[in-house]
């Protein structure tokens, strides 16, 4: 007498007039068991717990062991504010859902039209982490979607306003500058609780269609430069020493000029002592003159022939050179 029969429709149903008393201690036992299990909470170093009441924020909770109500009265969302996570455009090392990514969206992400009207292809990563959990859950929708999005139309922004060669050389680092300072800004407006930590651009390339032309003048550039370059060595090597040794003769001339000028005011300082002394003593002076100039002169002339008809006992051909022994 413990059962009743009842029948709905077509069915019927056995049911016990009462719960016995054991199968009543086990219920009462396991619910409390289960209060119990879900009133305790643990919240790792690298993360911060997310407390909702009836579905609603009531506040966070930090690294440790937490006490809460019951679940569903009391539930809670951890989040890994103290984790550098990290955000992949163009390229998959890893995909981090179950999503599976066609090759041609992961291409299409990094494709970019630049200020030029040229096309570059400019894979990069965005490292972050989740400042503030509670916006992060409940200010958007779609957080991590709309981060993407939000990433994809800041780097379309900033490489739209750069040259193809700005892109693919020297502009990267001031890209990665802009895009961080452009999407955090974006970030806060949104009030989504992300810090950008840094935007990292991987290898820039052009467009496969286009990457051997690309390559040929990249080399053209590269052996322009390497030219200039070997110009500019041989110019600064050359004209020092052209200017050096221009120098040189320069004051080698004036060294000279210097010398000639000197030997001759003292040749006209000789003369002018030397017309004085003619004036004071003409004849005298004459012969002087005359008996010095051939004391300079005999001894270069090799055969002497003296000319005197007054002179006796000295023959006219007399060899006085020095070869004579």
């Amino acid at each position: 007498n413990m059962a009743r029969k009842i029948i709905i429709g077509d069915q019927e149903f056995i049911v016990p007039d009462k719960f016995p008393k054991s199968g009543v201690t086990i219920g009462l036992v396991l619910v409390f068991i289960y209060a119990i299990w879900s009133s305790i909470f643990r919240v790792e170093l690298e993360e911060e717990g997310v407390l909702l009441t009836l579905g609603e924020y009531s506040g966070l909770r930090q690294s440790g062991i937490h006490l809460k109500w019951p679940a569903p009265i009391q539930t809670v969302i951890k989040i890994p504010t103290k984790r550098e996570l990290e955000m992949e455009f163009g390229q998959r090392a890893k995909t981090s859902s179950n999503r599976r990514v066609g090759r041609s969206e992961v291409e299409e992400e990094s494709l970019m039209l630049t200020g030029d009207l040229n096309v570059a292809v400019v894979p990069w990563k965005t490292q972050y982490r989740i400042a503030e959990p509670d916006k992060f859950l409940f200010k958007v929708k779609d957080p991590i979607g709309t981060f993407r999005d939000m990433n994809e139309a800041v780097m379309r922004e900033v490489i739209g306003d750069r040259s193809v060669n700005e892109v693919l050389t020297t502009g990267r680092q001031e890209i990665a500058s802009k895009m961080e300072d452009k999407l955090q800004k974006m970030c806060d407006q949104y009030e989504n609780g992300i810090k950008i930590n840094r935007i990292l651009l991987q290898k820039v390339l052009p467009p496969k269609q286009v990457q051997d032309a690309f390559n040929e003048v990249n080399t053209a550039e590269q052996e322009k430069e390497k030219m200039i370059n070997q110009a500019l060595g041989d110019y600064n090597k050359i004209i020092p020493r052209a200017r050096g040794e221009a120098e040189q003769t320069v004051q080698q001339a004036e060294g000279y000029a210097m010398d000639r000028i000197n030997r001759a005011k003292g040749d006209v300082s000789l003369f002018e002592d030397l017309l004085k002394a003619y004036k004071k003593a003409p004849e005298v002076t004459k012969n002087r003159i005359y008996l010095e100039t051939m004391a300079d002169v005999y001894p270069n002339v090799k055969q002497k022939i003296i000319l005197d008809k007054e002179l006796e006992g000295v023959l006219p051909l007399l060899p006085l050179g020095k070869e004579v022994k």
